[in-house]
C-alpha cells in the first residue's frame, strides 16, 4: 500500500477534517505513515486564523518540496483553510505542490487524487461543498479516546477581524441522524468521549428547522447506550439559550464545560469587532450558568491589541477575566487577516511592540486565574477519564480529565487508561490538579 502522512495545523475542525481525509484514502490503497519522511503522499492541513499559522504550513512544505527533488514520484497536497483562502496563487508559489484543495472539496478528494497520479497539477476551490454520501467512507480517527464530530460549518456573524466565513463559508448544519450515527459507530469504537465541533456550535439547527437544535441533539445522544460523556465546543455567548442550559442539567453524559469566546472585556471594543453582545451582558451568561452549575468551568478567548484597543480597554479585558472568574482563555495578538474589515484599518493598528506586552501581561493574567481556579478544587472528589500514564520517579502517574475539563494527575495502574475512575483532589498548579485515586 502507498503511504499517507496528513499533518494538521489549527482548530479541532481541521483535526477532523484530517480525520476523513485518512478514512477515504484508506478506500483507494492508502495507508497512513506515522512520519513524514516514510511517505509517498504528503497533506498538509492548514489554518488561517493568524499570519503564523499559515507561514508555518508555508514553511513546512518548502521543507517538503526539497524532499521532492530527491524523489520525483512524491505528491504532496495542500488543503484548508490557507488553500481555501489562496486557491492557484499557492500552485504558483510552490511549484512542487501536486494538489491544492479547500475546505470545501474535501469530499472530492479520491477523484482529485486520480487526476494527480495521471500527470496533472490540480486546484480545486468551491464556493460551495462538495456534496457526496459521506457514509460511504470510513473515519480514521486519531489514537485516543475522544471522537470528534462536526455538526456544524462556517458562520455567519462576520467578525471584523475573523476570516473564517471567507474560508468555510455560510453557516450550515448537518442532519441530526448522521450526527447520531457517527455517535452510535464512534462509542461502539470504544471512544469514551465525543465532542460535538461548530465554529457557533449553540446555533446548530438554524437551517434546518424549528425543533431542530443543540438542545435537542444533546438529548438525543443522551439517549444513546454506553458509558460516554459528551462536549460541545465553541460556543457564541448570546446564542447560549436558557433550554440549552437546561439540556446540559437535565443530560447526565453532557459535562459542565462551556468554552465562550468573549474576545475583549470592553464593549468599544467588541462593537468595533461586530460581536453581538456587550460586557454586561456577557457577564450575565456567565452568572446564569454558574447559577446552576456548582463545579462549572468557563473558558474564553481573547485577542489583545485589536485595532484602535486603547490601553484602558486593554485593561478591561484583564478586569473582566477577574470579574466573570474566567477558569482558562486561549489568548492571541491581534493578526490582520485579508478580506476581513479591521485588516484595512491601518490607521488604527497598534505597534507589534505593545501587541507583544499586551499578549505577555493577558497570559499572566490567565495563569493566574487557571491557579486560582483550580485552588477552589482541593478538597473535592471529581470523576476523571483516565487519557494517559508515564513513569516518574519509579512511579506510575496517570494524567485524566474530569467532567469540566480539568486536567488532573495521580499515581495510579496504567491498565486504567480508558476508565473512568473516583480521584481526590489533593493539590493544584497552574495547569493541572493532583490527586489521589479513591
Amino acid at each position: 500500500m502507498k503511504k499517507v502522512f496528513v499533518e494538521t495545523l489549527g482548530c479541532q475542525m481541521n483535526k477532523s477534517d484530517s480525520e476523513r481525509i485518512l478514512g477515504m484514502l484508506s478506500h483507494f490503497g492508502f495507508d497512513e505513515a506515522e512520519r513524514a519522511e516514510d511517505a509517498d503522499f504528503l497533506i498538509i492541513n492548514t489554518c488561517s486564523i493568524r499570519q503564523l499559522s499559515a507561514d508555518k504550513a508555508y514553511s513546512r512544505v518548502g521543507v517538503w518540496g526539497k524532499w521532492k527533488q530527491k524523489n520525483r514520484n512524491l505528491k504532496i497536497a495542500f488543503c484548508g483553510c490557507v488553500a481555501q483562502q489562496d486557491k492557484d496563487r499557492l500552485l504558483k508559489r510552490f511549484p512542487y505542490l501536486d494538489l491544492v484543495f479547500g475546505t470545501h472539496n474535501i469530499y472530492q478528494l479520491p477523484e482529485l487524487v486520480k487526476r494527480i497520479y495521471e500527470g496533472e497539477r490540480v486546484c480545486a476551490i468551491t464556493q460551495k461543498p462538495y456534496i457526496v454520501d459521506e457514509t460511504q467512507y470510513e473515519i480514521k480517527r486519531a489514537d485516543s479516546l475522544n471522537a470528534w464530530i462536526p455538526i456544524t460549518e462556517g458562520c455567519d456573524n462576520f467578525c471584523t477581524y475573523c476570516i473564517v466565513p471567507f474560508t468555510r463559508g455560510r453557516e450550515r448544519s448537518r442532519e441530526p441522524e448522521k450526527i447520531i450515527k457517527e455517535a452510535e459507530i464512534a462509542i461502539k469504537q470504544g471512544f469514551k468521549e465525543i465532542t460535538l465541533l461548530g465554529q457557533n456550535v449553540d446555533s446548530y439547527g438554524k437551517t434546518l428547522g424549528e425543533n431542530v437544535t443543540l438542545a435537542n441533539l444533546l438529548r438525543q445522544l443522551n439517549k444513546l447506550e454506553g458509558k460516554f460523556r459528551i462536549r460541545f465546543v465553541t460556543s457564541y455567548p448570546t446564542d447560549i439559550s436558557d433550554d440549552l442550559i437546561d439540556a446540559v442539567e437535565e443530560c447526565d453524559k453532557v459535562c459542565e464545560y462551556f468554552h465562550i469566546p468573549m474576545q475583549s472585556g470592553n464593549s468599544e471594543v467588541l462593537a468595533a469587532m461586530n460581536r453581538r453582545y456587550n460586557r454586561e451582558q456577557y457577564g450575565a451568561i456567565v452568572k446564569k450558568i454558574r447559577d446552576r452549575f456548582e463545579d462549572v468551568t468557563i473558558t474564553s478567548d481573547f485577542i489583545a491589541g485589536f485595532p484602535g484597543e486603547t490601553e484602558e480597554q486593554f485593561l478591561d479585558t484583564l478586569s473582566a477575566i477577574d470579574e466573570f472568574g474566567l477558569d482558562y482563555s486561549n489568548t492571541a495578538a491581534y493578526s490582520p487577516r485579508e478580506f476581513t474589515k479591521a485588516a484595512k484599518w491601518t490607521d488604527k493598528f497598534i505597534d507589534e511592540d505593545t501587541k507583544i506586552k499586551r499578549l505577555a501581561t493577558l497570559n499572566e493574567k490567565v495563569k493566574e486565574a487557571c491557579l486560582k481556579s483550580n485552588k477552589k478544587f482541593i478538597g473535592k472528589t471529581q470523576e476523571i477519564l483516565v487519557e494517559s500514564s508515564e513513569e516518574k520517579d519509579g512511579q506510575c502517574i496517570l494524567a485524566g480529565r474530569a467532567r469540566n475539563n480539568k486536567i488532573v494527575h495521580f499515581s495510579g495502574d496504567s491498565s486504567l487508561i480508558g476508565q473512568f475512575v473516583n480521584v481526590k483532589i489533593t493539590g493544584a498548579s497552574v495547569w493541572h490538579l493532583r490527586g489521589e485515586l479513591l
